[in-house]
């Protein structure tokens, strides 16, 4: 058995304490991984604070070339990432390839970024009376920026918080999900490979509940960047006083198929975006609203292009959908789906459980007010509805607390900009599933799915301060 300890200072540093880290698909212990104290969490903020004063002064060039060797490290060793995916995560390997190969993308992005952070002149002779003055601004680093993150996407969504962090010259403190810490403690000896300087990069690993405090109030952290669940970024938001945040908390996405839609054309897409990853996407499919008038069409496609989806090892090419994270999220879908039957829906196809597994689900005959439509149900669910005509569609993709992705199928133009315009959503996206990104677009939500934007460019503007310079040029 494996055994992981914390990254301190360019240093592994053992603790007194440890978690067993298991297999979400078998249930077989992976490793033993040192759980941190809020003393190694001070530790950490401490060094990454320290390192931040000669980070900071290093070129461009200097933090680019970084990257690149990042970049390059990691398509040498994509099919082993992969494999720490489908053990930890239970993540199939052909999703896993996917998800290295966005993460490259991700830190390619941000080394073009690091060349890239400009400022803009400013014309005070525009105001009266001045004279004999330039103004302009730069973005400068911030500092120590506390990193947390998900389980889904342990490669690719700390890429999107280390890549723009190190691409101006912060420093970060990183703490991943309980579930997903190999991922994370392997760039560990990717980063020092590429030359990035020690304390750059601190990795606490351990219970979120025990040191988010830390994490969020230290005061030498300048910056939190969280992913995760709506309650727990509200404690954030609520606790981190004046610094700079970005939460991204997750959605019910929807899409929205109008009748000129080509059916044959779209079901494999809206089915691979319902059900990768066993549902646990903020951007899965989750609420389909078909016009009724192709909605029985639509509905056979969908349950027939659904049993075709192969459920079993992550570690077999084959396999579309395995294991949801662990045990008890198991056990609150499958309540959510009877809660569900008993107020009216229909199982159209799926709702088989095992201890770790639910079938891929599709649902008829759902109300808004179910959970497994208004709240993010992180599953491999997704509900079927008819709507009379678009207004009353996009009021139903409207009638939520959430709003990150949305999307609309249709060959009508008009109906394309009606629907961009009225949608409430972060990103509304035309003719494709609302689970499409790509790692450069800004990714954020409205309403209660976060605050600020995601992608290199927009984050490197939160992780940064604009200073203003004046110079007179006369005395």
């Amino acid at each position: 058995m494996e055994e992981k300890e914390l990254w301190i200072n360019g240093k592994w540093v053992d603790t007194k304490d440890s978690y067993t880290l298991t297999s979400p698909f078998s249930g077989e212990v992976i490793a033993k991984v040192a759980r941190a104290s809020i003393q190694d969490v001070e530790h950490a903020v401490e060094g990454a604070h320290k390192a931040f004063l000669s980070f900071k002064k290093t070129t461009a060039y200097e933090r680019a070339e970084i990257l690149y060797k990042v970049v390059e490290i990691m398509r040498g060793r994509k099919n082993e990432f992969a494999r720490i995916l489908a053990l930890e995560a239970g993540k199939p390997l052909s999703a896993g390839l996917q998800e290295i190969d966005r993460t490259i993308a991700t830190y390619q992005f941000s080394a073009e970024a690091a060349k890239q952070s400009m400022g803009e002149t400013v014309p005070l002779d525009a105001a009266p009376g001045t004279k004999d003055r330039i103004g302009y601004t730069k973005r400068v680093p911030i500092g120590v920026v506390s990193a947390i993150t998900p389980f889904n996407f342990p490669f690719n969504l700390v890429a999107h918080k280390l890549g723009p962090a190190f691409a101006v010259g912060n420093t970060v403190v990183l703490k991943p999900a309980t579930q997903t810490p190999l991922s994370s403690l392997i760039l560990a000896e990717i980063f020092k490979e590429a030359g990035l300087p020690d304390g750059a990069l601190q990795i606490v690993t351990g219970s979120g509940s025990e040191l988010s405090d830390t994490l969020v109030t230290h005061p030498l952290v300048k910056k939190v960047t969280f992913t995760g669940s709506g309650a727990v970024g509200l404690k954030i938001k609520e606790k981190v006083g004046l610094r700079k945040i970005t939460l991204e908390l997750g959605s019910n996405a929807a899409v929205i198929v109008e009748p000129s839609t080509p059916i044959d054309k779209i079901i494999t897409r809206c089915v691979g975006g319902a059900f990768g990853f066993a549902g646990q996407v903020c951007i899965s499919l989750q609420r389909v609203y078909v016009h009724e008038s192709i909605y029985d069409e639509f509905t056979k496609a969908f349950v027939e292009e659904t049993k075709k989806l192969v459920v079993g090892d992550p570690l077999d090419l084959s396999t579309d959908v395995s294991a949801m994270i662990n045990p008890n999220e198991v056990k609150r879908i499958k309540q959510w789906i009877e809660e569900a039957i008993e107020q009216g829906a229909v199982i159209a196809t799926g709702a088989e459980f095992t201890d770790r597994i639910l079938t891929p689900t599709v649902m008829t005959n759902v109300k808004p007010e179910m959970k497994i439509v208004c709240q993010e149900t992180f599953a491999p669910i997704v509900s079927l509805v008819p709507y009379k005509n678009l207004d009353e569609a996009i009021s139903l993709v409207n009638a939520s607390e959430l709003g990150l992705n949305a999307g609309i199928y249709t060959n009508v133009l008009t109906d394309a900009m009606k629907a961009a315009d009225e949608i409430e959503a972060g990103a509304v996206v035309i003719n494709d599933i609302p689970t499409f990104r790509v790692d450069n677009m800004p990714y954020g939500g409205v309403k209660n799915s976060g605050y600020g934007r995601e992608g290199i460019k927009y984050a490197i503007e939160e992780m940064t301060d604009l200073k203003f310079i004046t110079i007179k040029t006369t005395i």
